[in-house]
């Protein structure tokens, strides 16, 4: 690799780009060896926010569905090509997980199938081996395995798609092209703005092929960087006011941010070479942006990246575009925005999905060449090898693939390779605690607390394991920390109301469910037990007035037409003053 000129593409395993018969081969391969490693997939069921993302979603279910979706601010994030594939599946699935896990399997194998003919078309040595590589690295498992991320597979689709365009239309001219990848690009954003970086990878395409970023380069992306400036507001508009709304996920300050950027970039790029002990929920890091140790992994790959550009004429070339590319594709999420995960840990192998493929590349790419030299020829050494290389990837993706069978198995194996997990202890406590298992749960809930006493949801859920157990007392003190935390947590405010009516202090009751009602109007449960509160007092007609509103808000709510009815048949027993 020096000059300007791309090396010729060889493969380890010797399919002609050119036949048509040797890309079909190529397609089947890589299909059937990912369905292989994704084969426990095929049992796994819902887990953690399925139920929220897929299952339990009224935009989903519902009717106008695709109208909310594409029009309305119904969805926490704004992916309506995502939530619009999801529409369409629960019309064909329903509840069944064994649907949504094949699409998404489908999805990762087509992906697979565009990276090999881009990586072709850019003339990359090794594009089949890269290809499989990225269909069996263990790191995309979160991405394949977890029926959520399908935002992540669909989205891969339309980005290789549209860089797959792209290069057909600097090949032929064809205007036709250019609108293809502009759309691909569009549709890539609609199903998740990660792969908002596209312009800037369009802009080292070039310079990968001519060795130089001319006028006419810039000015054909510059409609990819309006669309994805005016796709990423709308989406980051989303994301702030639905997802994480009252949330907060980080208090440091930039330069703690930029330090920690440094250290991504590096956990990324080692999980990529040697993706071993791959956890669903990392230790979140604490960075002291006081201290210079900190910035030394920015400052180093930084040097890296210089030092590869000053040798951009020779093999640095080939470096500095992939490691260029595993940073571009990274910006996204290393930390200078605020993402609702962040709150839970700093990294997540779901979000180097697209960063991924530069280092899988350049391995391949550099396995390729210098195999190449050593055999003289020798295709069997270069097939065994990559033979192998697959396999091993095959097994920890087999492997991997286990930890997502279902909810439970997920937070267990999360727990054993980090012990320290909030979420992981909380989310266990509250599959026991949905299980009538509360003396299961509540230890998970305490511990949950201890790991970080300044989240409110574990006070929340140890209160209602107490009041399940009937200990109101215990309950009540839970509840109240956790509104010292988090005072506008409206469902703490029914709970606490709950149970300080269980123990007839109704009037405290009131005001509580009355505080959760200020807060959202629409609380679950709070115009109900209200509406029994004033009933318990003998003032029928505000309690009459609670259940109809509660009956407003879920016309199924059957608790509530019963109470309603109840209080109207005092009511009419009742003589008058």
């Amino acid at each position: 690799m020096n000059g300007d000129k791309a090396p010729v593409s060889r493969s380890l395993v010797r399919f002609p780009p050119s036949s048509r018969g040797g890309g079909w081969l190529v397609g089947l391969f890589l299909v059937t060896i990912t369905l292989i490693a994704y084969g426990p997939v095929w049992h796994a069921g819902f887990i953690w926010d399925d139920d929220s993302f897929v299952t339990n979603n009224p935009v989903i279910k519902g009717g106008d569905g695709l109208y909310r979706l594409w029009f309305t601010a119904a969805t926490p994030d704004y992916y309506p090509m995502t939530f619009s594939m999801l529409w369409v599946e629960w019309r064909v699935w329903a509840d069944n997980p064994l649907g949504y896990h094949l699409v998404n399997v489908l999805l990762h194998a087509f992906s697979a199938i565009l990276l090999w003919r881009a990586l072709l078309r850019l003339r990359i040595p090794g594009a089949l081996l890269a290809a499989g590589l990225f269909a069996l690295h263990p790191v995309n498992v979160e991405s394949v395995a977890w029926i959520s991320e399908g935002k992540n597979t669909l989205c891969m689709v339309f980005y290789l798609g549209g860089i797959l365009a792209w290069l057909e239309f600097e090949d032929s001219g064809a205007r036709r092209w250019y609108g293809l990848a502009l759309g691909a690009f569009v549709l890539a954003l609609f199903s998740k703005t990660a792969v908002a970086p596209l312009p800037l990878v369009l802009l080292g395409i070039a310079w990968w092929r001519r060795g130089r970023v001319e006028w006419k380069d810039v000015r054909q992306v510059v409609p990819f960087f309006v669309i994805a400036g005016a796709v990423c507001w709308v989406t980051m508009w989303f994301h702030y006011h639905r997802a994480i709304g009252q949330e907060v996920i980080r208090t440091d300050g930039f330069w703690s941010r930029l330090a920690g950027a440094g250290w991504a970039v590096w956990f990324y790029l080692y999980k990529a070479v040697l993706p071993l002990n791959l956890v669903f929920v990392y230790p979140r890091w604490k960075i002291d942006a006081r201290s210079v140790l900190s910035y030394i992994p920015l400052i180093l790959f930084a040097a890296a990246l210089v030092l590869c550009w000053r040798h951009r004429r020779g093999r640095g070339k080939a470096l500095f575009i992939g490691l260029a590319y595993f940073v571009a594709m990274l910006l996204p999420i290393l930390g200078f925005l605020n993402v609702y995960y962040m709150r839970y840990s700093l990294v997540a192998d779901h979000w180097q999905y697209f960063a991924v493929i530069g280092p899988i590349a350049l391995a391949a790419a550099a396995m390729e060449t210098q195999l190449g030299r050593m055999a003289r020829g020798k295709h069997l050494l270069q097939l065994t090898t990559g033979a192998a290389l697959l396999a091993a990837l095959g097994t920890l993706t087999w492997l991997q693939c286990g930890m997502y069978a279902e909810v439970e198995t997920l937070w267990l194996a999360t727990l054993a390779r980090n012990p320290d997990s909030w979420l992981a202890h909380n989310n266990l406590g509250l599959i026991w605690l949905e299980a009538g298992d509360r003396d299961e749960a509540i230890p998970h809930f305490q511990r949950a607390a201890a790991i970080d006493p300044g989240r409110a949801e574990a006070y929340l859920n140890l209160g209602m394991a107490f009041a399940q157990k009937g200990k109101m007392d215990e309950a009540i003190a839970e509840y109240q920390k956790a509104l010292a935390i988090a005072p506008r947590m409206d469902q703490t405010h029914v709970n606490l109301g709950v149970a300080l009516m269980q123990k007839g202090e109704l009037d405290e009751a009131i005001a509580e469910y009355q505080r959760a009602l200020a807060i959202s109007p629409g609380v679950r449960g709070a115009h109900n037990n209200l509406g029994i509160a004033f009933a318990k007092k003998g003032q029928l007609t505000e309690a009459v007035a609670q259940f109809q509103k509660a009956l407003e808000m879920d016309s199924d709510d059957e608790g509530a037409r019963k109470n309603l009815a109840l209080a109207l048949d005092r009511l009419s027993l009742t003589p008058p003053p």
